[in-house]
């Protein structure tokens, strides 16, 4: 479910499985104010929630399991068993709230991996929280990962590409599973938006990883889609 503009006023509602939440009209009027929201509010745990220059997304509906869920484990296991092993930083698996002051820009990627050096220069900084932790990142990630479903369409191809090319990310990946063609694009950052990486045999070249990588579906007993993520 998606609410994205202003024009609402004394809040909205949204309703789900186990009652309702009330997101408050003050979460649209700032980053400041929907920062302050998103990490204090009463979602679902598994809600996401997205802020880009006064537009709002609040996404409550059920994950697919193969070509989001399993899609996304995918990366996850093969990307963060990579950057552990080179020592390259740190990848996360969605769920963690990333910002940046100069796209006006605040969410959760399906996937977002900071670099040490990153980390070391404040390019991007950890915020902590009021009780414990860290429970943010605030800055330019080196890359982020958005895995397209039905109800993101929109907000993964367009919205979310020009913001990222805005907070002055160096790579975004966009995958799209649900038809019977498997997308998968690794968009590096040009001097007026994103660029397509060519891909060579079914190989796309990261810039970020020094690395090139293949995105294959197959099937497994059951008959259901199944998702291998190589490197070389």
């Amino acid at each position: 479910m998606i609410a994205t503009n202003k024009r609402l006023t004394g809040g909205v509602t949204f309703q789900y499985t186990e009652g309702a939440v009330e997101v408050p009209e003050r979460v649209w009027e700032s980053l400041a104010t929907f920062r302050e929201w998103a990490g204090n509010n009463d979602l679902p745990e598994k809600t996401r929630v997205d802020f880009y220059r006064g537009k709002v997304w609040v996404d409550m509906g059920r994950e697919q399991v193969f070509t989001h869920g399993l899609l996304k484990t995918e990366f996850a296991i093969i990307l963060g068993a990579h950057v552990k092993r080179y020592d390259l930083g740190y990848y996360w698996c969605n769920g963690v709230l990333v910002t940046n002051m100069d796209a006006d820009l605040s969410g959760n990627p399906d996937g977002t991996f900071v670099s040490h050096e990153s980390l070391e220069s404040g390019r991007i900084n950890l915020i902590e929280g009021a009780d414990e932790g860290f429970v943010e990142l605030e800055g330019t990630a080196d890359m982020v990962l958005e895995v397209v479903s039905g109800s993101s369409i929109n907000k993964d191809k367009v919205d979310l590409r020009d913001a990222y090319w805005e907070a002055g990310i160096p790579e975004f990946w966009l995958v799209d599973a649900r038809g019977d063609r498997l997308e998968f694009q690794i968009l590096k950052r040009g001097p007026k938006g994103f660029v397509e990486t060519r891909k060579v045999a079914g190989w796309l070249k990261s810039s970020v990883f020094n690395r090139q990588f293949k995105l294959t579906r197959g099937k497994d007993r059951s008959g259901n889609p199944t998702f291998k993520l190589d490197v070389k």
